[in-house]
């Protein structure tokens, strides 16, 4: 019913910089939040950045001032922009979004399939 779906993930060089997207579709009534979570094979998935509705922003210690989170009127695109990029960086990077379907009664947490990010040189 609810879809978000990544794009934007790909190689890139040390100090480089990416833009992922993700777009939410489906019957959704209301979005109070969404965000960015990036997971490394045998780890646990990790806060990269969150937004809210009224468009306050954290990020995680290791992301700030190279990261930056941002999102259109509807809140129905938000995107990660990663600039100097890290090897430590290189993960699969997940959108979450924080909503209630149109058919809900509960606010749920809903997952993209993952986007890759490797950061080589």
């Amino acid at each position: 019913q609810v879809q978000l779906v990544e794009s934007g993930g790909g190689l890139v060089q040390p100090g480089g910089s990416l833009r992922l997207s993700c777009a939410a579709s489906g019957s959704i009534f209301s979005i109070f939040g969404m965000g960015w979570y990036r997971q490394v094979p045998g780890k646990q998935r990790e806060l990269v950045a969150i937004i809210t509705s009224g468009g306050r922003t954290s990020y995680a210690d290791s992301v700030k001032g190279r990261f930056t989170i941002s999102r259109d009127n509807a809140m129905t695109t938000v995107y990660l922009q990663m600039n100097s990029l890290k090897p430590e960086d290189t993960a699969v990077y997940y959108c979450n979004g924080r909503l209630r379907g149109s058919t809900d009664y509960v606010i749920s947490d809903y997952w993209g399939q993952g986007t890759q990010v490797t950061v080589s040189s």
